[in-house]
């Protein structure tokens, strides 16, 4: 029996029949890495053999009576992995559209409180032979950095996998409320003991940033609830839909070292670029900066290998109020490094330490009143983006090599967008999660990526065009690319993308450099600049739709996440073929 801290416990009282609190990722995988081929039985015993070294997959929840404190892990005695590792048909043709809406149907499943909090499925009949592989797990169980965690315990190096032979884990009985309360209030005793210390704590810390605010010409992060409405900071329902986009992480790493940033800042820049276009195509740019909180990892190196949450928040303006790419980016960069000032001001861990403060009806009562509230308040923010950095070697699950891996994060009621974004091998995933009502052509916004990272390209080039050309960048958005890697051998493929992939971008990046030069975070821009890169972003916009239109012609043109989004029109759950008997495949 092991208690939930406060911060993991908060995942469970925040969430309501709307708003799921479980994490996902969509993976690809090429399946002829496996040893005597593609078999489903194959992927679930594998599973099987790992759950030893995975807690999170063997353990329920057990509520503690009258809410006393928070819920407790159990090893489940009643665990059955068929309810728990399920297969389904992907539509045809088995693209990565196609596969994302079975995702999105998926991630729209609340997950069954009275089992292990998580579930797996293996979707089958994707283009070139491939499988998809939807993981969800409640937040209360994992964060990004512990999923990462998951992630090498899970996977092997190499088709042939480890020699890990399972360990038997003793399941437990489900203790009796007597049991429950006399645990619960010994914690509490500990807690209380520990409170007086970090009362004093927090008050000399927030005394220490409100000094700090108060220094001429600091810089600052975000304030929560000045965000403007955007279209998807309304209430939420409970179905998603997903897209899907990827990037070169070299050439992401050369615009970080000629611009002299950090990589969370080209991340979020990227995002900031992303929303301004789709926005803007739309008519429904707001005239203020849009606010991205940014979750924060604050695990300690004795930490490292621990599941649950070790996190806390940063707000950070996405400043898509400016047109001007490089002033967007040094306003992005100067609010991210206030941020974080800020956050090293109020402490790492006091969010989390004040978490264990939380009350399950205070934290469940508050979700409810700011849900029907929120269309009379300003947001608290416009949406969650996440950069969870990934291993940079390749991973197999079963001998089933994994050859991308789209990350999905929670939405919630006054922000229906959450952007979440891996890096894996030499390549950055990037997920869309959104409510379908709210975004329901999120596609558009997987085909506004490849401009936004244009514009930084091109704003590094002007630094250091050595530098930013010598990456060699991998162009995986490309459909016609992945086709041709599918139907050639595995190391055949690899190299021949690679090329394909560096001869496209080093033409596509071949137009004249902007001249603009990084200003100042404090400075705006004019209305004669704001007219002339508005202008810019026209011609842009008509080079973009030119390129569209000779794509026939030319198959390694990145064309997939450029076409006009189409509703998703799921609307039931996915059964699944292979679930315990007797239970519904979507319990």
């Amino acid at each position: 029996m092991e208690r939930l801290s406060g911060m993991d416990a908060t995942f469970l009282y925040v969430e309501t029949p709307a708003a799921h609190m479980h994490v996902a990722m969509t993976g690809i995988y090429d399946v002829s890495t496996m040893e005597g081929g593609y078999s489903f039985d194959a992927i679930k015993e594998h599973i099987r053999s790992r759950l030893h070294v995975v807690p999170p997959f063997r353990r329920r929840l057990v509520q503690v009576p009258f809410q006393f404190h928070h819920p407790v892990w159990i090893e489940d005695p009643n665990f059955n992995l068929d309810y728990h590792v399920r297969r389904i048909g992907c539509p045809a043709p088995g693209g990565r559209r196609e596969l994302a809406d079975v995702a999105a149907q998926i991630a729209s499943i609340p997950l069954d409180r009275t089992r292990p909090l998580w579930e797996a499925w293996v979707i089958e009949g994707l283009k070139h032979d491939r499988i998809g592989f939807v993981v969800k797990v409640h937040h209360a169980a994992i964060d990004g950095a512990s999923g990462a965690e998951i992630m090498t315990e899970m996977y092997d190096l190499s088709p042939e996998g480890r020699d890990l032979q399972p360990e038997p884990v003793e399941p437990e009985r489900i203790p009796t409320d007597q049991e429950l309360l006399t645990y619960a209030a010994l914690s509490k005793m500990r807690l209380a003991r520990d409170s007086f210390g970090l009362v004093k704590r927090t008050v000399e810390n927030v005394s220490s940033l409100v000094r700090a605010a108060r220094v001429p010409g600091s810089n600052h992060g975000a304030v929560p609830l000045t965000a403007p409405r955007a279209p998807w900071n309304h209430s939420i329902g409970p179905h998603r839909t997903v897209s899907f986009a990827r990037l070169p992480l070299e050439r992401a790493k050369a615009v970080k070292d000629a611009l002299g940033v950090k990589m969370n800042d080209v991340i979020l820049a990227m995002c900031a670029g992303t929303l301004r276009k789709y926005l803007e195509d739309r008519g429904e740019l707001p005239g203020e900066p849009l606010i991205a909180t940014c979750p924060v990892s604050v695990r300690i190196d004795d930490e490292k290998g621990s599941l649950g949450n070790k996190v806390s928040a940063m707000f950070a303006s996405l400043a898509t109020d400016i047109a001007d790419p490089a002033e967007r980016l040094a306003v992005i960069a100067a609010s991210t490094g206030g941020a974080k000032s800020d956050h090293d001001l109020i402490g790492a861990r006091t969010l989390t330490d004040w978490a264990e403060w939380a009350a399950p009806r205070t934290f469940g009562l508050a979700a409810r009143l700011y849900g029907s509230m929120n269309e009379s308040l300003r947001p608290v923010h416009n949406l969650v983006i996440s950069n969870v950095p990934g291993p940079p070697f390749p991973l197999y699950l079963g001998g089933a090599e994994l050859v991308a891996a789209y990350p999905m994060g929670p939405i919630m009621d006054g922000a229906g967008l959450n952007i979440t974004v891996l890096s894996y091998r030499d390549h950055i995933d990037i997920g869309f999660m959104a409510d379908r009502e709210l975004v329901p052509d999120v596609w558009d916004l997987a085909a506004a990526v490849e401009p936004a990272f244009d514009e930084l390209v091109s704003l590094a080039e002007t630094r250091n065009p050595t530098l930013v050309k010598s990456a060699a960048p991998v162009t995986a958005t490309s459909k016609a690319a992945q086709s041709k890697a599918a139907q050639s051998k595995a190391a055949q493929s690899k190299a021949g993308t690679r090329k394909s992939g560096s001869t496209k971008t080093r033409s596509a990046n071949a137009r004249p450099a902007k001249t603009s030069t990084m200003k100042t975070a404090a400075k705006k821009s004019t209305s004669t600049k704001s007219s002339t890169k508005k202008t810019s972003t026209k011609k842009t916009s008509t080079k973009k739709t030119s390129t569209r239109k000779t794509a026939a012609k030319a198959s390694a043109k990145k064309t997939a996440t450029q076409k006009a989004s189409t509703k998703n029109s799921a609307t039931k759950q996915p059964t699944s073929t292979n679930s315990t008997p007797g239970k519904s495949a979507t319990q």
